[in-house]
Formats: C-alpha cells, sequence, structure tokens
C-alpha cells in the first residue's frame, strides 16, 4: 500500500474480542424471551448472514428491549498489543469507532490506548458511523489525506463502504460475528481481508 502514513482502526471485534459481550447479551435476550441462549444465537447467524444486524433483528423478532451492553466482559485478543506494537513502528495508528461512552479509558484500562495518536470515538463526537463526518472528523485531526488512510474493522457497512466512499484503502477483519456478511459488489470489496490481527503484519 504506497503512499499509506495512517492505519485507523474500530475497536469491536477488530482491537477487542467481544465474544463475552455478546453471549452475555445474548442469554439476556434470550432470559427475557423464555428461551436457550443457543435458539436465540442460531436465529441471530441465520439474520447476520443476510447482512442484518442479527441481535438486532431477533430482539424485534421475540419483542425484547435491548439488554444493557456489559463492557466489563471486553478482552483484548492474544495477538492486538504485538500488532499495535510492530504496526505502530511504521505507521500512525488512530481509531475510528462506534462506541458507548469511556473507550478511550477502557483501552487506557487494558493498556493500549497508548499506541494511538488520534482517537475518535462516536459517543464523544455525536456522530456515528457509516456517516461520513467520523471519518472526516479522524482525517483532520490527523491532517491525512484519504488515500494516505488506512481503514482496518470487521464491519462491511460501518468500516468498509464508507472509508471506501472517502477515498481511503480498506482492511477487513473477519472477526466476530461481522464475518458472516456476505458482500455484494465493489462498493463492499476491501483491499484486503484477513483473518487476525496476526496477519495484518504480512499486509503492512
Amino acid at each position: 500500500m504506497d503512499g499509506v502514513k495512517w492505519l485507523f482502526f474500530d475497536i469491536g471485534s477488530t482491537l477487542v474480542d467481544e465474544t463475552k459481550v455478546y453471549g452475555d447479551l445474548f442469554q439476556k435476550i434470550a432470559d427475557a424471551a423464555g428461551m436457550s441462549a443457543e435458539s436465540v444465537i442460531t436465529r441471530a447467524i441465520g439474520f447476520y448472514r443476510q447482512n442484518k444486524r442479527g441481535h438486532r433483528e431477533v430482539m424485534q423478532l421475540l419483542g425484547v428491549e435491548y439488554p444493557e451492553w456489559s463492557p466489563a466482559y471486553e478482552e483484548l485478543y492474544p495477538d492486538t498489543v504485538k500488532c499495535l506494537r510492530v504496526l505502530g513502528e511504521k505507521y500512525h495508528l488512530g481509531i475510528i469507532a462506534n462506541q458507548i461512552p469511556g473507550a478511550e479509558q477502557r483501552l487506557e484500562a487494558m493498556g493500549i490506548r497508548r499506541y494511538f495518536d488520534v482517537f475518535v470515538s462516536s459517543a464523544e463526537e455525536g456522530v456515528a458511523k457509516p456517516n461520513p463526518g467520523i471519518f472526516r472528523i479522524a482525517l483532520a485531526r490527523a491532517g491525512c489525506a484519504p488515500e494516505q488512510a488506512v481503514m482496518i474493522g470487521d464491519r462491511i457497512d460501518n468500516d468498509i463502504v464508507p472509508a471506501k466512499k472517502l477515498g481511503m484503502k480498506t482492511v477487513r477483519i473477519r472477526q466476530g460475528y461481522g464475518k458472516y456478511w456476505n458482500i455484494q459488489g465493489e462498493c463492499e470489496t476491501p483491499d484486503y481481508e484477513v483473518n487476525s490481527l496476526s496477519e495484518l503484519l504480512s499486509v503492512f
């Protein structure tokens, strides 16, 4: 990727493993609906495979209100720190993420906030992906042209499509429930796809 100076990362299911958070979420949905968590997850995955927000679709189907998101269950992927350390020696790193309040403090507690020169989170900025405004904020703070930046994330709809429209390069990381998204058309096709953060090191 010639000319790239900045790598921007999503947080959830990109740097931070949300498996336990979603497990807790699905269990809460199941309890509210009087069903097994396994049944709820199976239905949700069916929706994810249709390029829909599976957990939200299931909640609507079952008439369940959105349960509280529990960030206490978040944890880093095993290769997060090494990936950031290595890439941070060659590129400026930034965050562009849809998060509940306090994301910066949570990454500080996890020990990785120090790797990022720019940190843009929806709760604090008042604008969320896929709105291009949140990407423009990050690029402006970085003093970076879109063609000099890469967006790395798990979501085709929130990360890849809007970043491509702005002229950024893109990498899809197939982690979390975003891995079930079926790419449809050039606008959804990233420059690269990887299955883990470690694989990024062979791209950059």
